[in-house]
């Protein structure tokens, strides 16, 4: 399994597109949160990193099916899984290696993001005089969302041989896993169905965690999340005639 992770990791490292796609999140962001007057911290006054917080998951919804279009559906166009599946490991320990080398690829986007709260701890006055407590458990939340976005990416990509096809439904299932069920609690007027379709949104216990607070609930969905798409990408690759 890890010869399968470094290979996955090497390979992706080793791409241009995974290079582009974490720059363009890098500028992005840094333009929104800096430069745009509707968006920026220094127009908006207080030293707290919620515009960013908010704005990363939709940037996610680009960043994270850029990284993972090419998993399986570059193996299934290339015809090279069949040599991955004859070696010593089992499909899970393959989707495992691909989901974590993803993932990793997910961290190391964000870590330079990092000199945001350096940079807002610095500006305020008396320095420091920040709520270290939300901006921790914000990057806690934002990590998790990212790894339900790369199980669905996983997934989206070994339904198709085609990535530009894998990008486009893991940017429609990340999207309506993260807005979908609020947009459609909306809709039913019953209160115990509403409560149901707020609680399968990523975005509710997004924001639960987004403001400091680690409930069991919210890693506990969030774990599951994880492990559903996951189970469904088991599924379809090991029942697939390569």
């Amino acid at each position: 399994m890890y010869a399968v992770f470094k290979r996955e990791l090497f390979s992706l490292l080793n791409s241009l597109m995974a290079y582009i796609t974490i720059g363009v999140f890098l500028l992005a962001s840094g333009l929104l949160l800096w430069f745009f007057p509707d968006t920026s911290i220094l127009e908006y006054g207080y030293a707290e990193l919620s515009g960013f917080f908010g704005l990363a998951p939709f940037l996610f919804l680009f960043l994270i099916p850029a990284i993972t279009m090419r998993s399986f559906a570059e193996e299934r166009r290339e015809g090279t899984y069949i040599l991955l599946a004859t070696r010593p490991v089992s499909d899970w320990q393959i989707i495992f290696a691909k989901y974590l080398a993803c993932f990793v690829l997910v961290i190391f986007a964000l870590l330079p993001t990092l000199i945001y709260s350096y940079s807002i701890s610095e500006l305020t006055l008396p320095k420091g005089n920040i709520d270290t407590g939300a901006i921790i458990g914000s990057y806690i939340g934002l990590l998790l969302l990212g790894a339900a976005f790369v199980s669905i990416g996983i997934f989206a990509s070994s339904l198709t041989k085609n990535q530009v096809v894998a990008f486009a439904l893991s940017v429609f299932l990340c999207f309506f896993a993260y807005s979908g069920f609020e947009a459609m609690s909306q809709i039913f007027s019953f209160r115990s169905i509403e409560n149901v379709l707020i609680n399968l949104s990523i975005n509710e216990h997004y924001q639960s965690m987004s403001r400091g607070v680690l409930d069991t609930r919210d890693l506990v969905y969030f774990l599951t999340f994880i492990l559903v798409f996951l189970g469904l990408t088991k599924l379809l690759i090991g029942g697939r005639k390569w």
